[in-house]
């Protein structure tokens, strides 16, 4: 009987499916599974989504093969199209739900959490600032181009129309320093000398 439905049309096989045979819809599947399931992988880039978009499209099958018409394409074409629409579906609505989800973050922050966030990150900055404050005009201005302005050493030495050994050493001797008062106050001990 299984060896019947091997070559039966589409139309044949949706016609079996209507009487509730099982092994029509699995020579459905056997013909189509691993296309659909292509389909719906090269979508949703997602295996898991991928494999039950499949499964919900050949249930739906079994469950309303009446929406099958041989009269509009085949049995492939009709699955192709079910399962490009069901995996855009998916896509949609994680697409959302992401969207929702972000949304709520930003209007819901963890408060408490957000608070003491910049309250760190405000007295780290204060540190910073007093660090640099100890530093010389000299050492201060190379540190500021060479790593606030994103500069090299070169490019430091000639906007200062400063030699680049000059350059660098003042910079080895800020960040030293810049390291110790930032050690001093409590913000790192995980600065180590290069």
């Amino acid at each position: 009987m299984e060896h019947d439905l091997r070559d039966a049309s589409d139309a044949a096989l949706v016609v079996a499916i209507a009487r509730f045979r099982e092994e029509a819809l699995n020579e459905a599947y056997r013909r189509y599974g691993d296309a659909a399931f292509g389909l719906a992988l090269r979508v949703l880039h997602d295996r898991a989504l991928a494999e039950e978009v499949v499964q919900e499209v050949f249930l739906r099958l079994w469950n309303d093969p009446e929406k099958f018409d041989p009269g509009r394409g085949s049995l492939r074409a009709f699955i192709m199209a079910t399962v490009h629409s069901r995996a855009i579906d998916v896509v949609r609505a994680e697409s959302s739900r992401r969207a929702r989800e972000e949304r709520h973050d930003r209007l819901h922050p963890h408060a408490e959490y957000e608070l003491e966030r910049e309250v760190v990150d405000l007295t780290v900055a204060e540190q910073v600032r007093a660090a640099l404050e100890t530093l010389t005009d000299d050492e201060r201005q190379a540190i500021e181009l060479a790593y606030f302005g994103g500069h090299s050493y070169r490019e430091v030495a000639t906007l200062l129309e400063q030699p680049e050994g000059t350059v660098k050493s003042r910079i080895r001797v800020g960040l030293r320093r810049l390291r110790d008062s930032l050690v001093e106050s409590g913000i790192t001990s995980a600065w180590t000398e290069n």
